[in-house]
Protein backbone atom coordinates (compact mmCIF):
# COMPACT_ATOMS: atom_id res chain seq x y z
CA UNK A 1 0.00 0.00 0.00
CA UNK A 2 1.95 3.21 -1.20
CA UNK A 3 1.29 6.67 -0.35
CA UNK A 4 -0.24 7.73 -3.60
CA UNK A 5 -2.62 4.82 -3.29
CA UNK A 6 -3.69 6.12 -0.09
CA UNK A 7 -4.07 9.55 -1.18
CA UNK A 8 -5.54 8.56 -4.78
CA UNK A 9 -8.08 6.23 -3.33
CA UNK A 10 -8.85 8.76 -0.06
CA UNK A 11 -9.43 11.86 -3.01
CA UNK A 12 -11.94 8.81 -4.78
CA UNK A 13 -14.06 7.80 -2.10
CA UNK A 14 -14.74 11.79 -1.20
CA UNK A 15 -15.82 12.29 -4.68
CA UNK A 16 -18.14 9.72 -5.01
CA UNK A 17 -19.28 10.57 -1.72
CA UNK A 18 -20.46 13.81 -3.52
CA UNK A 19 -22.68 12.57 -6.30
CA UNK A 20 -26.01 13.40 -6.33
CA UNK A 21 -27.87 9.93 -5.97
CA UNK A 22 -30.82 8.33 -7.30
CA UNK A 23 -33.20 10.21 -4.28
CA UNK A 24 -31.65 13.91 -5.65
CA UNK A 25 -32.11 12.40 -9.33
CA UNK A 26 -35.22 11.57 -8.74
CA UNK A 27 -36.17 15.01 -6.61
CA UNK A 28 -34.72 16.93 -10.00
CA UNK A 29 -36.70 14.49 -12.37
CA UNK A 30 -39.64 15.74 -10.65
CA UNK A 31 -39.27 19.46 -10.94
CA UNK A 32 -42.26 21.47 -12.41
CA UNK A 33 -40.63 22.86 -15.18
CA UNK A 34 -37.33 22.43 -17.07
CA UNK A 35 -36.09 25.88 -15.68
CA UNK A 36 -36.49 25.17 -12.74
CA UNK A 37 -34.36 21.94 -13.19
CA UNK A 38 -31.28 23.49 -14.40
CA UNK A 39 -31.51 26.10 -11.95
CA UNK A 40 -31.51 22.99 -9.26
CA UNK A 41 -28.10 22.15 -10.68
CA UNK A 42 -26.55 24.99 -8.86
CA UNK A 43 -26.31 24.06 -5.99
CA UNK A 44 -24.17 20.44 -6.88
CA UNK A 45 -20.87 19.19 -7.84
CA UNK A 46 -22.50 19.51 -11.75
CA UNK A 47 -22.48 23.93 -11.34
CA UNK A 48 -19.10 23.74 -13.18
CA UNK A 49 -19.97 25.82 -16.31
CA UNK A 50 -23.45 25.74 -16.09
CA UNK A 51 -25.42 28.52 -16.77
CA UNK A 52 -28.33 28.73 -14.60
CA UNK A 53 -30.06 30.36 -17.81
CA UNK A 54 -29.15 27.61 -20.34
CA UNK A 55 -31.64 24.66 -21.54
CA UNK A 56 -31.97 21.20 -21.21
CA UNK A 57 -29.40 19.62 -23.62
CA UNK A 58 -26.96 22.75 -22.65
CA UNK A 59 -27.50 21.83 -19.21
CA UNK A 60 -26.83 17.83 -19.79
CA UNK A 61 -23.50 19.12 -21.96
CA UNK A 62 -22.52 20.66 -18.94
CA UNK A 63 -22.92 17.75 -16.36
CA UNK A 64 -20.53 15.92 -19.03
CA UNK A 65 -18.56 18.33 -18.72
CA UNK A 66 -18.13 18.91 -15.02
CA UNK A 67 -18.10 14.60 -15.15
CA UNK A 68 -14.74 14.92 -17.06
CA UNK A 69 -13.12 17.62 -15.00
CA UNK A 70 -13.96 15.41 -11.97
CA UNK A 71 -12.32 13.03 -13.88
CA UNK A 72 -9.17 14.20 -14.64
CA UNK A 73 -9.13 15.64 -11.40
CA UNK A 74 -9.15 12.19 -9.88
CA UNK A 75 -6.49 10.85 -12.69
CA UNK A 76 -3.97 13.35 -11.55
CA UNK A 77 -4.27 12.33 -7.65
CA UNK A 78 -3.32 8.78 -8.94
CA UNK A 79 0.06 6.75 -9.34
CA UNK A 80 0.61 5.33 -12.75
CA UNK A 81 -2.03 2.35 -12.79
CA UNK A 82 -4.91 4.27 -11.60
CA UNK A 83 -4.12 7.14 -13.99
CA UNK A 84 -3.96 4.33 -16.73
CA UNK A 85 -7.32 2.99 -15.42
CA UNK A 86 -9.15 6.09 -15.43
CA UNK A 87 -7.88 7.76 -19.23
CA UNK A 88 -9.44 3.97 -20.38
CA UNK A 89 -12.23 3.79 -18.88
CA UNK A 90 -13.18 8.03 -20.03
CA UNK A 91 -12.66 6.76 -23.39
CA UNK A 92 -16.16 7.33 -24.47
CA UNK A 93 -14.84 11.33 -24.12
CA UNK A 94 -12.40 11.10 -26.83
CA UNK A 95 -14.66 8.89 -29.32
CA UNK A 96 -17.48 12.07 -28.82
CA UNK A 97 -14.54 14.45 -29.37
CA UNK A 98 -14.21 12.06 -32.80
CA UNK A 99 -17.93 11.98 -33.40
CA UNK A 100 -18.49 15.96 -33.25
CA UNK A 101 -15.15 16.58 -35.54
CA UNK A 102 -16.91 14.01 -37.92
CA UNK A 103 -20.01 15.68 -37.88
CA UNK A 104 -18.31 19.21 -38.31
CA UNK A 105 -15.61 18.56 -41.23
CA UNK A 106 -19.87 17.48 -42.55
CA UNK A 107 -21.27 20.22 -41.93
CA UNK A 108 -18.37 22.99 -41.41
CA UNK A 109 -19.82 23.78 -37.98
CA UNK A 110 -17.57 22.85 -35.55
CA UNK A 111 -18.73 22.59 -31.57
CA UNK A 112 -16.51 22.53 -28.63
CA UNK A 113 -14.68 19.24 -27.46
CA UNK A 114 -14.83 18.07 -24.12
CA UNK A 115 -11.60 19.47 -22.84
CA UNK A 116 -9.74 16.00 -21.86
CA UNK A 117 -6.11 17.21 -20.72
CA UNK A 118 -4.38 14.27 -19.63
CA UNK A 119 -7.38 12.09 -20.33
CA UNK A 120 -6.51 12.09 -23.96
CA UNK A 121 -4.64 9.49 -25.71
CA UNK A 122 -4.49 11.09 -29.23
CA UNK A 123 -7.12 13.88 -29.06
CA UNK A 124 -4.78 16.98 -29.53
CA UNK A 125 -3.31 15.12 -33.02
CA UNK A 126 -7.15 14.44 -34.42
CA UNK A 127 -8.68 17.27 -33.87
CA UNK A 128 -5.91 18.81 -36.38
CA UNK A 129 -7.75 16.31 -39.33
CA UNK A 130 -9.00 17.63 -41.61
CA UNK A 131 -11.13 14.61 -43.24
CA UNK A 132 -12.46 11.54 -42.37
CA UNK A 133 -8.87 9.77 -44.13
CA UNK A 134 -6.56 11.62 -41.80
CA UNK A 135 -8.64 10.83 -38.61
CA UNK A 136 -8.24 7.09 -39.90
CA UNK A 137 -4.41 7.53 -39.95
CA UNK A 138 -3.96 9.18 -36.59
CA UNK A 139 -5.76 6.51 -35.14
CA UNK A 140 -4.29 3.62 -37.34
CA UNK A 141 -0.54 5.22 -35.86
CA UNK A 142 -2.26 4.79 -32.02
CA UNK A 143 -3.31 2.75 -29.49
CA UNK A 144 -6.60 2.70 -31.22
CA UNK A 145 -5.99 0.98 -34.34
CA UNK A 146 -6.98 1.12 -37.85
CA UNK A 147 -10.68 1.33 -37.65
CA UNK A 148 -10.55 -0.16 -41.30
CA UNK A 149 -12.16 1.98 -43.32
CA UNK A 150 -12.73 6.08 -43.19
CA UNK A 151 -16.46 5.82 -42.69
CA UNK A 152 -17.77 7.65 -40.11
CA UNK A 153 -19.81 4.50 -38.95
CA UNK A 154 -16.75 2.47 -39.44
CA UNK A 155 -14.24 4.90 -37.33
CA UNK A 156 -16.56 5.12 -34.60
CA UNK A 157 -17.35 1.42 -34.24
CA UNK A 158 -13.99 0.56 -33.90
CA UNK A 159 -13.37 3.14 -31.73
CA UNK A 160 -15.80 1.72 -29.49
CA UNK A 161 -14.52 -1.91 -30.08
CA UNK A 162 -11.03 -0.79 -29.00
CA UNK A 163 -11.39 0.86 -26.14
CA UNK A 164 -13.83 -1.95 -25.01
CA UNK A 165 -11.31 -4.46 -25.65
CA UNK A 166 -7.80 -2.94 -24.19
CA UNK A 167 -10.50 -1.75 -21.27
CA UNK A 168 -11.13 -5.65 -20.59
CA UNK A 169 -7.47 -6.40 -20.80
CA UNK A 170 -6.03 -4.15 -19.34
CA UNK A 171 -8.32 -2.70 -16.47
CA UNK A 172 -9.63 -6.27 -14.61
CA UNK A 173 -12.09 -4.79 -12.15
CA UNK A 174 -14.16 -3.39 -15.46
CA UNK A 175 -14.06 -6.13 -17.81
CA UNK A 176 -17.80 -7.54 -17.31
CA UNK A 177 -18.82 -3.99 -18.14
CA UNK A 178 -16.69 -3.64 -20.94
CA UNK A 179 -17.80 -7.01 -22.15
CA UNK A 180 -21.21 -6.30 -21.57
CA UNK A 181 -20.63 -2.67 -23.92
CA UNK A 182 -19.48 -4.71 -26.87
CA UNK A 183 -22.50 -6.67 -26.61
CA UNK A 184 -25.00 -3.71 -26.53
CA UNK A 185 -22.91 -2.28 -29.72
CA UNK A 186 -22.67 -5.21 -31.98
CA UNK A 187 -26.29 -6.03 -30.96
CA UNK A 188 -27.22 -2.75 -32.30
CA UNK A 189 -24.78 -2.37 -35.21
CA UNK A 190 -25.94 -6.21 -36.68
CA UNK A 191 -28.78 -6.43 -35.82
CA UNK A 192 -30.86 -3.53 -35.31
CA UNK A 193 -28.99 -0.82 -38.15
CA UNK A 194 -28.04 -4.15 -40.64
CA UNK A 195 -24.27 -2.66 -41.10
CA UNK A 196 -21.73 -5.17 -40.95
CA UNK A 197 -18.66 -4.83 -38.84
CA UNK A 198 -15.46 -3.81 -40.20
CA UNK A 199 -12.60 -6.42 -39.84
CA UNK A 200 -10.62 -4.71 -36.95
CA UNK A 201 -13.81 -4.33 -35.07
CA UNK A 202 -14.93 -7.64 -35.42
CA UNK A 203 -11.60 -8.69 -34.31
CA UNK A 204 -12.07 -6.92 -30.93
CA UNK A 205 -16.13 -8.03 -30.97
CA UNK A 206 -14.50 -11.73 -31.15
CA UNK A 207 -12.46 -11.19 -28.78
CA UNK A 208 -14.94 -10.11 -26.15
CA UNK A 209 -17.92 -11.75 -27.07
CA UNK A 210 -17.01 -15.01 -28.95
CA UNK A 211 -16.52 -15.73 -32.76
CA UNK A 212 -19.90 -17.69 -32.60
CA UNK A 213 -21.85 -14.90 -31.02
CA UNK A 214 -20.10 -12.34 -33.60
CA UNK A 215 -20.56 -14.17 -36.45
CA UNK A 216 -24.57 -14.97 -35.55
CA UNK A 217 -26.95 -14.29 -38.16
CA UNK A 218 -30.16 -13.59 -36.27
CA UNK A 219 -30.67 -11.52 -33.03
CA UNK A 220 -31.79 -14.90 -31.12
CA UNK A 221 -28.85 -16.52 -32.15
CA UNK A 222 -26.78 -13.67 -31.15
CA UNK A 223 -27.94 -13.77 -27.50
CA UNK A 224 -27.22 -17.47 -27.24
CA UNK A 225 -23.76 -17.41 -28.46
CA UNK A 226 -22.32 -14.46 -26.17
CA UNK A 227 -19.97 -15.31 -24.14
CA UNK A 228 -20.68 -15.52 -20.58
CA UNK A 229 -19.06 -12.39 -19.34
CA UNK A 230 -21.36 -10.47 -22.00
CA UNK A 231 -24.75 -12.18 -22.05
CA UNK A 232 -25.71 -10.37 -18.71
CA UNK A 233 -26.29 -7.75 -20.66
CA UNK A 234 -28.70 -8.61 -22.90
CA UNK A 235 -30.86 -10.39 -19.85
CA UNK A 236 -34.23 -10.37 -21.14
CA UNK A 237 -34.03 -8.13 -24.43
CA UNK A 238 -35.35 -10.18 -27.09
CA UNK A 239 -35.78 -7.96 -29.53
CA UNK A 240 -33.20 -5.28 -30.60
CA UNK A 241 -35.70 -2.38 -30.62
CA UNK A 242 -35.42 -2.62 -26.54
CA UNK A 243 -31.78 -2.12 -26.62
CA UNK A 244 -32.83 1.42 -24.95
CA UNK A 245 -33.53 -0.33 -21.85
CA UNK A 246 -30.39 -3.00 -21.76
CA UNK A 247 -28.42 0.27 -21.85
CA UNK A 248 -30.60 1.89 -19.36
CA UNK A 249 -29.82 -1.32 -17.36
CA UNK A 250 -26.39 -1.33 -18.00
CA UNK A 251 -25.49 1.62 -16.33
CA UNK A 252 -27.69 1.05 -13.14
CA UNK A 253 -25.31 -2.52 -13.26
CA UNK A 254 -22.57 -0.19 -13.13
CA UNK A 255 -23.35 2.18 -10.47
CA UNK A 256 -24.04 -1.34 -8.09
CA UNK A 257 -20.54 -3.39 -9.46
CA UNK A 258 -19.06 0.35 -8.70
CA UNK A 259 -20.69 0.73 -5.35
CA UNK A 260 -19.60 -2.77 -4.11
CA UNK A 261 -15.64 -2.11 -5.68
CA UNK A 262 -16.09 0.87 -3.22
CA UNK A 263 -16.98 -0.44 -0.11
CA UNK A 264 -15.14 -3.61 -0.46
CA UNK A 265 -11.99 -2.46 -1.56
CA UNK A 266 -9.09 -0.54 0.58
CA UNK A 267 -6.43 1.76 -0.86
CA UNK A 268 -6.11 -0.37 -4.81
CA UNK A 269 -6.91 -0.19 -8.28
CA UNK A 270 -10.41 -1.35 -7.55
CA UNK A 271 -11.74 1.45 -5.39
CA UNK A 272 -10.46 3.71 -8.23
CA UNK A 273 -12.25 1.67 -11.15
CA UNK A 274 -15.58 1.94 -8.67
CA UNK A 275 -15.32 5.66 -8.40
CA UNK A 276 -15.11 6.52 -12.18
CA UNK A 277 -18.63 3.47 -12.41
CA UNK A 278 -20.09 5.93 -10.28
CA UNK A 279 -19.67 9.58 -11.17
CA UNK A 280 -20.57 8.09 -14.87
CA UNK A 281 -23.33 6.38 -13.57
CA UNK A 282 -24.61 9.41 -11.63
CA UNK A 283 -23.88 11.95 -14.64
CA UNK A 284 -25.97 9.39 -16.56
CA UNK A 285 -29.01 9.44 -14.06
CA UNK A 286 -28.92 13.46 -13.79
CA UNK A 287 -28.81 14.08 -17.87
CA UNK A 288 -32.03 11.30 -17.42
CA UNK A 289 -33.62 13.41 -15.04
CA UNK A 290 -33.47 16.31 -16.86
CA UNK A 291 -35.00 15.08 -20.25
CA UNK A 292 -37.42 13.45 -17.65
CA UNK A 293 -38.48 17.14 -16.46
CA UNK A 294 -38.25 18.50 -19.70
CA UNK A 295 -40.36 15.66 -21.96
CA UNK A 296 -42.43 14.39 -19.22
CA UNK A 297 -44.11 11.02 -19.74
CA UNK A 298 -41.94 10.22 -23.11
CA UNK A 299 -38.69 10.16 -21.03
CA UNK A 300 -40.00 8.52 -18.12
CA UNK A 301 -39.10 4.78 -18.90
CA UNK A 302 -35.64 5.63 -19.61
CA UNK A 303 -35.55 7.08 -16.44
CA UNK A 304 -37.13 4.52 -14.47
CA UNK A 305 -35.54 2.14 -16.25
CA UNK A 306 -32.34 3.61 -14.44
CA UNK A 307 -33.86 4.50 -11.29
CA UNK A 308 -36.13 1.95 -10.34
Amino acid sequence: MGARWVAGVTRARAMAAARLGPGAARSLAGTPTPAEAVRALAGTPYRRGLDPQSGTEEAQRAVLDALVWQLRVLAGWQPRAGAVAVRLLASGFEIANTRELLDALDSGRPTAPYRLGALATVWPRLSRARTADGIRTVLATSVWGDPGADTRGAILTGMRLSAAARTAAQVPPAARWAAGSAALLVAREAHLTGRPLPAPAARDASRLLGTPAVRAATYTDYRARLAPAARWALADIERPEDLWRAEARWWAAVDRDGQALLTGSRFALPAVVGTVAVLGADAWRVRAALGRAAHGERAREVFDELVG
